[in-house]
């Protein structure tokens, strides 16, 4: 992070520490340790702290302000045209963002079997973060997870994201705003998914479907590729957590995507991303979703395909 984006973050949070931190101090010793999984002890002999539970009091604290602070930036309703701009560049019309899922380590079995936190995140054409839901257990389904989410609710209650207007395509079909997930997350008129192999034997897909899946597993190489980016320059999220802190993990996940997407705005260099496991591991974990497929959301696919399949053709 450079001297003038420290200085920019550092104005945005520094009226609101408490009177008891040093707001300087506490601010580089909280990015270093999320830069590099510093210990407290280190913090405290690095930094000026007169103890170790002064430093993890630093850490937490800069954890909240940033949660508080730079999380109002997630709201990603007011800056819909700019995100569906971009996914218009890549031939996705209408497409608000995409919907996957990161996995953060953890110690023991607290957090399931494979002993990990999910974390649902919807991300831009830009890799920025759009919305974020994190500390899930992997024992719950990715399909659970969604149900539970705000997302969710505000898509399919409230009615007050993705209601903006339909984009006319060249056949007269009208798509609404959509975005993209994985097949691990149902299909639905909102969310729109992958196709899928039938178990009947010889089936294949036609070339609008594999177009389509071409396109779309492109699109969720951007959620792949943010999370991996976060991973690689906080340090922190890469290692396995303990579980007795495993409570705190949510928070320093969702600090990490914020200041993300602050140095993403502040034009700072991206890092190269975390080395993963590959694709075919993740849906491994990530089974394909068991529930009925939308009659609306098939049609608004098929829509998408025959598009994407006549810009491929003319290409």
């Amino acid at each position: 992070m450079s001297k003038p984006t420290f200085c920019q973050l550092f104005s945005t949070l520094s009226p609101s520490f408490p009177p008891t931190l040093p707001p300087d101090s506490s601010l580089a010793a909280a990015l270093f340790r999320l830069a590099h999984g510093a210990s407290y002890k280190f913090l405290a002999r690095r930094f000026g702290f007169s103890s170790s539970a002064d430093a993890c009091n630093a850490f937490y604290t800069v954890c909240k302000l940033i949660n508080d602070k730079l999380g109002n930036a997630l709201d990603f309703q007011t800056d819909i045209s700019r995100i569906v701009v971009g996914f218009g560049w890549i031939s996705l019309p209408n497409c608000c963002g995409v919907l996957g899922l990161g996995r953060f380590e953890v110690d023991g079995q607290l957090m399931g079997s494979n002993g990990s936190v999910l974390v649902q995140a919807l991300v831009d054409s830009e890799g920025r973060f759009l919305d974020i839901s994190a500390g899930w257990p992997s024992t719950i389904k990715p399909e659970s997870i969604l149900h539970k989410t705000k997302l969710f609710s505000r898509v399919e209650e409230s009615r007050e994201l993705l209601n903006g207007p339909c984009y006319n395509l060249s056949d007269g079909y009208s798509v609404p705003q959509y975005i993209l997930g994985d097949s691990c997350f149902p299909l639905l008129p909102w969310l729109i998914t992958p196709y899928e192999r039938s178990n009947e034997e010889g089936d294949s897909f036609s070339s609008p479907e594999k177009e389509f899946n071409a396109v779309h597993s492109r699109a969720m190489g951007l959620v792949k590729t943010a999370f991996g980016r976060v991973k690689a320059r906080w340090q922190l999220l890469s290692k396995k957590w303990k579980e007795g802190s495993v409570e705190f993990m949510p928070f320093v996940i969702v600090m990490g995507c914020l200041l993300h997407n602050f140095l993403i705005k502040c034009s700072e260099p991206l890092p190269e991303e975390h080395v993963e496991d590959s694709r075919e591991d993740q849906d491994e974990l990530m089974p394909v979703s068991e529930e009925e497929a939308d009659e609306s959301g098939q049609r608004i696919r098929d829509a998408i395909a025959l598009h994407l399949n006549r810009v491929s053709l003319r290409k």
